[in-house]
């Protein structure tokens, strides 16, 4: 007798679980609102994630002094704002507990310490087939503890923000001898006092991490490799992202680029002669084009006109104690801190999928990257922060809900008929 599993699905010898509605994959801020607007529709789910509490990347691997760099009203998850008495850029701290609250508040309850091992669909019975292993001490369990969640839909929500990006320069690991972390493992920049560190990077994360050493006494250099758009965090006293927006509404985006540009020159001056060349691209188009996001400016750019942060070009190789720069300058350094960002890590579980391109992002841009074949839905992959997250949470949800609410209605108008047919016997 041919067997019903294609050849490309592997059995699984493990414990099965059957899921009665989709299985949502992380529970960050993606994750935590599309299971709440799917509570709302009135269908089951179930959230898996790899760590031991919601939201990792902003509990365990963000900095002390981190904020949100967009208002609040902008940042808030579908169907809850944040308190009135939350000012109007929240706290690491802050935010963290909003998510908590969120959570209780729509009873969402993920299924911690479970790492998504694979997820592939079997075309033969339409189902997505998830292989999770538990988590223990941050590396996967024995084979033991192996499971698989059976389910119609399958929710992308890891997030473009899944794991740090690492580069590989001569010399940093064979001839430096100084500490070296990513930025995810950066704290506060008191263990930092009075010494010489190397900040890699100078995005959003490499300018605030830089800010904080030179607060606390230490000696920052941020490498500037590329070019960077640098905008205040507010204009005139309104919020630069909500300036834009509303800009969005009247002009085409060339034209609020040039405005934004003229604004940033006003506010900030001329940021060239520091160092700080800016792309020929707008801000936005940047953004919309290749997903890199402007910084925005709350203090960094006061210390490197001091002199307390230097700004220094691209680095050539690390020596003993020492980088050398593209330019031939070297350096005496104590530590590295790498902020070099973060990669989407979809492209290593979720298999034979054309949904997702090779560096974990959809291959549809925004606004028609959420909703794949076979019930394959992502979200969190707008490259639009956290009021993309809402869009596509309440897009999946609706979604999903629909069907979810006719093939109800079906079966409960099945049933109420079987009944009538058997009480006339």
């Amino acid at each position: 007798m041919a067997s019903l599993v294609p050849d490309n699905v592997p059995l699984f010898a493990g414990r099965s679980v059957w899921v009665n509605g989709p299985v949502i994959v992380g529970a960050g801020p993606s994750g935590l609102a599309t299971g709440a607007c799917l509570r709302q529709q009135g269908v089951p789910f179930v959230i898996l994630e790899k760590a031991d509490c919601i939201a990792s990347l902003w509990q365990r691997r963000t900095y002390d002094r981190l904020k949100l760099h967009l208002p609040k009203r902008f940042c808030q998850l579908p169907r809850m704002p944040f308190p009135d008495h939350y000012p109007q850029y929240p706290s690491k701290k802050q935010f963290v507990d909003y998510l908590e609250r969120y959570a209780d508040h729509f009873h969402l309850e993920p299924t911690f310490s479970t790492c998504v091992v694979s997820a592939i669909h079997d075309d033969t019975c339409g189902f997505w087939r998830v292989r999770t292993s538990r988590v223990q001490d941050g590396s996967a369990a024995d084979a033991g503890s192996e499971m698989e969640y059976i389910c119609r839909w399958l929710v992308v929500a890891t997030g473009e923000n899944a794991e740090k990006v690492v580069p590989e320069i001569e010399g940093m690991e064979e001839q430096f001898a100084g500490k070296v972390i990513h930025a995810s493992e950066y704290k506060c920049g008191e263990e930092y006092r009075g010494k010489k560190v190397l900040v890699v990077g100078c995005g959003n994360s490499g300018m605030e991490v830089s800010l904080d050493l030179s607060d606390f006494k230490a000696e920052p250099a941020m490498v500037v490799r590329d070019s960077v758009h640098v905008l205040p965090r507010e204009i005139f006293g309104k919020s630069t992202y909500e300036v834009a927006a509303t800009l969005l509404k009247w002009l085409p985006l060339w034209m609020v680029d040039k405005l934004l540009l003229i604004c940033a020159r006003l506010e900030l001056g001329n940021i060239q002669k520091f160092g700080l060349k800016r792309p020929a691209m707008g801000p936005l188009q940047l953004k919309n084009t290749f997903g890199r996001t402007p910084v925005l400016d709350i203090g960094a750019l006061k210390k490197i006109r001091s002199g307390d942060i230097k700004v220094v070009p691209g680095i050539k190789k690390f020596l003993s104690g020492k980088v050398e720069l593209i330019n031939g300058e070297i350096l005496d350094i104590d530590a590295v801190i790498l902020a070099t960002g973060y990669k989407s890590n979809v492209p290593s579980w979720l298999k034979e999928c054309d949904f997702f391109a090779r560096d974990g992002f959809p291959r549809q841009p925004f606004p028609n990257g959420w909703k794949g074949k076979s019930g394959l839905y992502a979200v969190g992959f707008t490259r639009r922060g956290l009021s993309g997250v809402s869009m596509d949470a309440m897009k999946i949800a609706e979604d999903i809900g629909k069907i979810w609410k006719e093939e109800t209605k079906q079966a409960k108008q099945f049933v109420a008929s079987s009944r009538r047919r058997i009480s006339q016997m």
